[in-house]
């Protein structure tokens, strides 16, 4: 009798729930669905009635982080690839990214001058000695991530906002007149200042508005691999301070600064200590941006509080993460949900640092992380590339990764990996201006995170990465409904009630 009851289903359409007081109320809760048995953001009906029972409280009334958004990155490899398939698969992309139907990507990365990720290397402030910046130009833009942009704001209902980083100065500014490593050099502090709003105002000039800056992509540098250029904290901090941050000011641009730009570890500490320690230049920063690159696994929450602890009401954005140092699968999406794919520190971490880079199932690693992240503070969580071809690229370094939507040109072919859907189920359901709320959680391995979106529905992410499916018991107040999460499975529970 065990087993048959372990497989009963039950149908639910609409949930429509009783409390056990008389005047109970009634409320809307719609299921959706990722997991290794083939659900693809999709919509349940039918629950298993599993032993094990999670029970989760919903407390609306602990509010923590605004959220600002969720999504992914215009580079040069993606918006070329765009324009190599057909007209038809290239609109099906930028729906699945920013249409009602699909992700609804509200928060999005740019990179100024190029990076890895770009067909070659290209400034837009090419002719040396150009202080003035006279030559400027984005006409490297003009033909790929522009359209791209583009395309994407005709899509996109509520619009979203733009993160713009340069990976380097050209190089005749910096100290070693390469693209890769070096300083910028002093005495050009003032016209990499401009450089930034001179940007601002070319693609305004194209219709697209520049919501906020990174001052500089991994200013740890990348072991001169491609695009960088170093700087300590106290060089970006007088950078921001006595260049950038007065010169947007002066020319009008109210646009965001946000600093570092590199791994969530104990460097982090060190640097918001001298962002955020400075009176003048704590004006001028309005936050700080991280990557999850010093491990896949850990998202460093102890770090992460010491940011919100350090710069309160401070923003905290996630600019960039993927599954790095890997050639994507094909049609696969087994290998999406198996612990085979391995990132950068698999091979090239120092000894004392391989215990955070453990192989690890990609999906895991979306829904882990962004879920941490949420939970300790950062407001907003942007993925790197949007699409990329079956190599990995292109890239002109040769530096593979994988991104959720994988295209081959020649045969004019799309594959959504199951990261696409992993992805969406944050950005579709929690929505800029919505607020982290609190809640209390009896399981141990069942990840948690709830938000209250501006339109007073209420989303709950939960992450089983378990074995075995189990039961849910989700209360809010006087209000509860039971259902249950699959097997290494992500699900959104959507909230709206009526009678509020």
């Amino acid at each position: 009798m065990k087993a048959i009851a372990k497989h009963l289903t039950f149908l639910i359409l609409i949930f429509i729930l009783m409390s056990s007081c008389t005047n109970s109320k009634k409320w809307e809760v719609e299921v959706f669905e990722t997991s290794v048995n083939g659900n693809q953001l999709t919509r349940l009906t039918e629950f298993q009635t599993p032993e094990t029972k999670v029970e989760i409280s919903i407390l609306p009334d602990q509010e923590f982080q605004s959220v600002t958004g969720f999504g992914g990155s215009f580079t040069e490899a993606s918006a070329h690839l765009l324009n190599q398939v057909s007209k038809e698969n290239r609109n099906k992309i930028l729906e699945a990214y920013f249409g009602e139907s699909g992700a609804r990507y509200s928060l999005t990365r740019t990179h100024m001058n190029s990076c890895d990720f770009s067909l070659g290397n290209y400034s837009y402030a090419p002719v040396e000695g150009d202080t003035e910046l006279a030559n400027f130009s984005i006409e490297e833009d003009m033909d790929d991530i522009i359209p791209m942009i583009k395309d994407a704001k005709a899509i996109s209902k509520d619009g979203f906002n733009i993160i713009s980083s340069p990976w380097t100065a050209p190089p005749w500014m910096k100290d070693n007149k390469d693209w890769r490593g070096g300083k910028l050099l002093p005495e050009y502090y003032d016209t990499w200042a401009l450089f930034f709003s001179k940007y601002i105002d070319a693609y305004r000039a194209e219709g697209i508005e520049i919501w906020g800056f990174t001052v500089e992509n991994e200013p740890l540098g990348n072991d001169n691999n491609w695009e960088s250029m170093h700087y300590t904290p106290e060089e970006m901090t007088g950078f921001v301070k006595n260049h950038l941050g007065p010169k947007l000011k002066s020319d009008g641009h109210n646009v965001k600064i946000l600093g570092f730009d590199q791994n969530r570890d104990e460097q982090l500490k060190i640097w918001v200590d001298v962002m955020f320690g400075d009176e003048v230049a704590k004006d001028y920063f309005d936050g700080t941006a991280v990557h999850w690159y010093a491990s896949t696994f850990d998202y460093f929450p102890e770090a992460l509080q010491y940011v919100v602890n350090k710069a309160p009401g401070k923003h905290i954005i996630n600019t960039e993460a993927c599954v790095d140092a890997q050639v994507p699968r094909w049609n696969d999406d087994a290998w999406y949900w198996s612990e085979e794919a391995t990132d950068w520190g698999w091979t090239w971490a120092p000894e004392d640092q391989k215990y955070l880079h453990p192989k690890y199932i990609p999906v895991y690693r979306y829904a882990r992380d962004i879920i941490g992240c949420l939970n300790n503070g950062v407001d907003g969580w942007i993925d790197w590339n949007m699409v990329l071809d079956r190599q990995g690229g292109p890239n002109w370094a040769k530096n593979w990764c994988v991104a959720p939507v994988i295209v081959d040109p020649e045969m004019d072919e799309v594959y959504f990996t199951p990261l696409y859907y992993t992805l969406a189920h944050f950005s579709r359901f929690i929505r800029p201006g919505a607020v982290r709320i609190g809640f209390k959680n009896s399981s141990d391995s069942l990840m948690v995170t709830a938000a209250r979106n501006p339109d007073g529905s209420i989303a709950v992410i939960c992450f089983n990465p378990e074995e075995d499916s189990k039961g849910v018991h989700l209360s809010l107040g006087e209000k509860s409904v039971d259902f249950a999460i699959n097997a290494k499975a992500i699900q959104t529970i959507l909230i709206n009630d009526h009678n509020k």
